[in-house]
């Protein structure tokens, strides 16, 4: 038996076939040509290469003569790292009988001036030196894994709408920024830019067009960013640049260049031009800041009091040791609140809202209260504010919507009006949970007022129309509070088909003394009265400003001196006013 018939031999048995290398090689050709593979088998000592048929097709080769040695085939590939002969011919392995396998990916130019993935897995075999001799193995197209692998890296680098880098990928150049800054190498910034009312474009001109306008403020901030700075998409209207070597004195003029930059041009879009502006809020790092997350959250402090300003500015963030006390103060605040309302320590306080002729209580509203450890009450005014800005009023207002239906369960003689959040009008779980209540006993309804800020109304009348014409479908009324503070437009409360319009306890107070005020009470009812809306005035003080409100043809009347709130409702009659308070 010669060598290459014991090489072949000993390439069967590896593969499972104890035959000759005829019988061998046609098996396996058999195999792979089965599942549109390409065998092959390589003689290294004289570097010849045999291929089973479909080779040509696999390659894209018209003549697979050309590629009869692995010199022709190597010439042809494209690999990343070691090539296909370092990876065999130089192998520090050794061939203990059984082969020593090998797998790579790489690139074959075609005949079409095209480029192939493959995938190449085999074994090569030593000859009686130790050093390889001979290489069989399979090639497997993988055009579309490769293809579906690469979308997939894409995807999880760059965002999909700008091609800039996302959220992600972002942060992790931050912390690249971060830790090279804080090692002295170099300082950096990071910049966070927002378009600045992009709301109102997706009302005007529609999604599309607002998502060219995101398109194009990337490209325009793309072309000003350096060569080593880090662009990315950091949410849906947001930009993060993190910028490398750049302190915090030219920091002021990098964001002037940015807003220039957006606002000299309008885009052009689908639908027309559009004039487009942005603001910045940006950090100087490793200075005011020692995390990543401190360095977000402050360049997103510095965005907001940007925004606060007017369009197309930006901001530096700077310390500040008032800002770091409130800030402290929300957080503990906040855990506060969250532990009172695991422990079911949120209650209600019920200040009585009098008629203005009979002085007896006619509805009392809903007060959140947060009792402490130790029993003490605490009023809204330290917590409600916290919860607002850090968007877990939502919770609270569940708590007291609970709280409020069975307050009505348990005084099915009282009425009570309970104050909603912006937010929570649009909070699908508080509807339907108020709702199942109602439905399942419709005096509840008939007895309940749901009071909302004139600042949501002003802002989304449309949004609280559906919400409005809900409630009062199951019985509920709906009142505005605040009413005055805003100048929401009468044609507001048609829209809304209110019930009642609580006038701003602002206007109510030294009302005896101030004639603007006079004057906007009087105004305010005037206008409520041509609409059939019953009014109530806030914030009332003493037995003169009752016999004004009183003239003045005000219904109702609410403030401490007609009933401080009290943490229970009375057990019998209607009212918890003293009569001579309001005779």
């Amino acid at each position: 038996m010669d060598s290459k018939t014991q090489d072949a031999r000993r390439v069967g048995v590896a593969y499972g076939f104890d035959i000759m290398e005829a019988q061998a090689e046609d098996v396996l050709k058999s195999a792979v040509t089965a599942v549109g593979d390409v065998a092959y088998r390589w003689s290294i000592d004289d570097d010849l290469l045999s291929w089973s048929p479909g080779a040509e097709m696999l390659l894209g080769i018209s003549d697979i003569s050309k590629l009869a040695t692995h010199r022709d085939f190597a010439t042809r590939l494209v690999t990343e790292g070691l090539s296909r002969y370092e990876l065999i011919c130089r192998s520090r392995e050794s061939d203990t009988g059984a082969g020593v396998p090998y797998e790579l990916e790489y690139q074959v130019c075609d005949d079409f001036g095209g480029m192939r993935w493959v995938e190449d897995r085999g074994r090569w075999f030593a000859g009686t030196d130790g050093a390889p001799a001979v290489a069989v193995g399979v090639l497997r197209a993988i055009d579309e894994r490769h293809k579906r692998e690469s979308e997939l890296i894409r995807l999880s680098t760059y965002d999909e709408l700008t091609g800039l880098l996302n959220r992600v990928r972002l942060k992790e150049a931050l912390t690249e920024a971060m830790i090279a800054s804080q090692r002295g190498r170099q300082s950096s910034a990071f910049l966070l830019i927002a378009v600045d009312n992009l709301a109102l474009i997706n009302d005007a001109f529609g999604f599309d067009v607002a998502d060219e306008v995101i398109v194009s403020v990337g490209e325009r901030l793309k072309s000003l960013a350096r060569r080593g700075d880090s662009l990315g998409r950091y949410a849906g209207n947001k930009f993060g640049l993190v910028l490398r070597n750049c302190n915090e004195e030219r920091l002021g003029g990098v964001c002037e260049r940015m807003l220039a930059e957006v606002r000299d041009k309008v885009v052009l879009t689908a639908r027309g031009p559009v004039a487009v502006t942005v603001s910045a809020g940006s950090i100087a790092l490793p200075g005011h800041a020692s995390s990543v997350d401190q360095a977000l959250a402050r360049a997103e402090e510095a965005l907001i009091a940007a925004k606060q300003r007017l369009r197309d500015s930006h901001v530096v963030y700077t310390p500040s040791r008032e800002r770091e006390k409130t800030r402290l103060r929300n957080i503990n605040v906040a855990d506060e609140l969250i532990t009172a309302l695991n422990d079911k320590r949120i209650r209600i306080a019920f200040q009585p809202i009098v008629d203005a002729t009979t002085g007896e209580a006619a509805i009392h509203e809903c007060l959140v209260r947060m009792e402490q450890p130790d029993g003490g009450i605490v009023s809204a005014g330290h917590f409600v504010p916290v919860a607002e800005k850090l968007g877990i009023i939502g919770l609270l207002d569940y708590r007291v919507m609970e709280l409020a239906v069975d307050a009505l369960r348990k005084n099915p003689g009282v009425t009570l009006s309970l104050n909603v959040s912006g937010r929570t009008t649009a909070d699908r779980l508080w509807r339907e949970t108020l709702a199942s209540h109602l439905r399942a006993d419709d005096s509840l309804a008939r007895r309940l007022v749901i009071e909302i800020t004139e600042t949501v109304a002003i802002h989304e009348v449309l949004e609280l129309t559906e919400f409005v014409a809900m409630f009062r479908e199951l019985g509920c009324k709906i009142a505005i509070d605040d009413f005055g503070a805003g100048y929401t437009s009468f044609r507001n409360l048609k829209t809304l088909d209110v019930d009642l319009v609580k006038i701003d306890g602002s206007f109510v107070i030294d009302l005896a003394t101030n004639p603007d005020n006079q004057f906007f009470v009087r105004t305010l009812v005037d206008l409520a009265r041509n609409f059939n809306l019953p009014t109530v005035a806030e914030w009332v003080s003493n037995a003169e400003e009752v016999e004004m409100l009183k003239k003045l043809g005000v219904q109702y009347l609410q403030g401490f001196y007609l009933g401080e709130p009290v943490m229970s409702l009375p057990r019998s009659g209607p009212s918890l006013v003293s009569s001579r308070n309001i005779a």
